[in-house]
């Protein structure tokens, strides 16, 4: 049987907008800095908390709405040039989105949005993201307004073993 962590994580694109602790943050923050990475190449990634209103509402009008209101924004940053940039922060969200669901919270992968994120140089600059730095992954978090349709997971993709 597969721990129930990764049957419980659902996508929310419907948030509440009541905040989240600094303590439940930094829990999330924690799953975030134990992600693995390319050739432990740590100094290729980074992550960005945005949980001021004012700058999460000039993100979301950037990217078409993509953050659905969610109180607090996980923005991971990869360098430009490294091979590995996309799979490690899909990694590093994975890891945020399973801390965010022990903590009862949901969350959603978002990579359209990121990627629009990108053409707003004066956001980027906000977020004292590095120029060298682009915004692969956005992880919105919050409590979760209304619960996912549960689904069977147990048999999603084909599986060959040797």
């Amino acid at each position: 049987m597969v721990n129930s962590i990764f049957t419980k994580r659902r996508a929310t694109r419907q948030f509440l907008t009541n905040s989240i602790s600094d303590d439940k943050i930094q829990k999330i923050v924690a799953a975030f800095q134990t992600s693995p990475c390319g050739m432990h190449q740590n100094d290729v990634m980074n992550l960005v908390v945005v949980k001021d209103e004012a700058l999460r509402k000039e993100i979301e009008k950037a990217t078409d709405n993509s953050c659905y209101g969610a109180p607090v924004l996980f923005i991971i940053n990869t360098k430009k040039e490294n091979m590995f940039g996309e799979r490690d922060a899909s990694v590093a969200a994975e890891n945020i989105m399973l801390e965010a669901a022990d903590l009862g919270l949901g969350s959603v992968y978002v990579m359209g949005g990121a990627i629009k994120l990108n053409d707003y140089t004066d956001i980027q600059r906000e977020l004292d993201i590095d120029p060298d730095f682009q915004t692969t992954v956005v992880v919105p978090v919050g409590k979760i307004a209304r619960e996912p349709e549960k689904e069977d997971r147990s048999s999603r993709y084909q599986v060959t073993i040797y």
